[in-house]
């Protein structure tokens, strides 16, 4: 079979040793699922969502795409990979908590600010991360180009909340907060410094978790 080496050795880690440690974690898997927290992150490498919450195999739902973004609510269309996931997880699991997590030096917001340069980006990312647009263009009038790292930060944490606005749009999301079924979150997250902060629902403020640099 023609399985790359580092994939290969990675599984035969796996079952060497998580595998052994949690057997019956996974059979009691097999069957069902309940998840209390979703995850909608980036595709990023690495800012893995298990891996920041020291999760266990079924604790975590989550889906991940270019810039951790969520599409509004729409009936059109065809493919929604993200609200299909989004769907699932509020009717089909009745999860308690959605947390959108973002990140430090995001190549999908990174792509967000080239289109308003005009540089060139990928074909299936500039119509995705157009999703933002509005959002990076108030913030490219406000704050000046000679300060591309205020600006790669803030809209990271503005398309954080962004999403958790157009989850409102999904009638399903809107019952279940309305109700008190689900809370929704937001959270970014620093690679270099192995930092979450988290987002404070009433200043709309990121504070840092745990210890930490600022």
């Amino acid at each position: 079979m023609d399985i790359p080496s580092e994939l290969r050795d990675g599984y035969q880690r796996f079952r060497d040793g998580r595998l052994e440690a949690e057997a019956a974690r996974y059979r009691s898997l097999a069957t069902e699922q309940n998840p209390t927290t979703m995850i909608i992150g980036c595709a990023d490498s690495r800012v893995d969502p298990a891996t920041i919450f020291g999760a266990a195999p079924g604790e975590l739902f989550v889906v991940r795409n270019v810039a951790a973004l969520v599409p509004p609510y729409e009936e059109t269309g065809t493919y929604h990979g993200t609200s299909a996931a989004v769907e699932f997880a509020v009717t089909g699991l009745n999860v308690a908590h959605i947390v959108v997590l973002g990140h430090g030096m995001c190549g999908g917001i990174s792509a967000s600010l080239a289109v308003a340069e005009d540089r060139p980006v990928g074909r299936f990312v500039k119509p995705w991360v157009e999703l933002i647009s509005h959002l990076r263009d108030e913030l490219v009038d406000r704050v000046p180009a000679s300060q591309p790292e205020k600006r790669q930060r803030a809209l990271e944490r503005m398309a954080i909340q962004q999403s958790l606005d157009n989850l409102l749009t999904f009638p399903f999301i809107a019952d279940a907060v309305d109700n008190d079924q689900l809370s929704l979150h937001g959270a970014w997250f620093s690679i270099a410094d192995a930092e979450l902060q988290w987002l404070d629902g009433s200043s709309g403020v990121f504070e840092p978790i745990g210890s930490g640099s600022t």
